[in-house]
């Protein structure tokens, strides 16, 4: 019989954590059943768009392609992991309002008062809890593909700058930043 530390706990990885410890959580966006036709018949395969985050600021999207979901999963992960990003957040909310695009997907992301919690849908919504954003507006434009959705999101999300380093480039004062 095994002891508790030396039991593994089915066929799941042990979640991934950042070098300082902190646990990254993972959510899946979307699969997809992908089929390439050849000369035999056709290829059947699944792509995975997983995001990955520490809910403290630090987040990052990546795909997977494999003949199984979990390991579609698990290189998506992988992918997501060297791929991570951190984001400027201000309180429980974004600095500023931005818009990010990728292909057809545009994202547009507002800042939102204290309480008003995560008003977006699909990807947008996974990716920011993930991030750590507890109150924002969004509307996603054009595209409905979670992809480009996703992307176009972490376009915005790269985007945010930081009140007080804007005023330094500006040459303006340490002073608070006037609207």
């Amino acid at each position: 019989m095994q002891t508790e530390s030396t039991r593994k706990e089915g066929n799941r990885p042990p979640r991934p954590r950042l070098d300082d410890g902190t646990e990254l959580k993972d959510q899946v966006i979307t699969i997809r059943r992908v089929t390439k036709v050849v000369k035999g018949g056709k290829n059947l395969s699944f792509a995975a768009l997983v995001a990955i985050g520490d809910e403290r600021g630090q987040i990052g999207i990546g795909k997977g392609k494999a003949r199984e979901v979990p390991s579609a999963i698990a290189k998506a992960v992988e992918h997501a992991k060297k791929h991570m990003i951190r984001i400027q957040l201000a309180d429980t909310t974004i600095p500023h309002m931005i818009r990010g695009e990728a292909d057809a997907g545009v994202v547009i992301l507002r800042p939102a008062s204290k309480g008003t919690g995560v008003i977006a849908g699909g990807a947008v919504r996974i990716i920011l809890e993930l991030a750590g954003v507890k109150d924002i507006l969004t509307k996603s434009l054009r595209s409905p593909n979670p992809i480009s959705v996703a992307h176009a999101t972490m376009d915005a999300l790269m985007k945010l700058k930081n009140p007080e380093q804007v005023a330094r480039d500006r040459g303006k004062g340490k002073g608070p930043v006037e609207k």
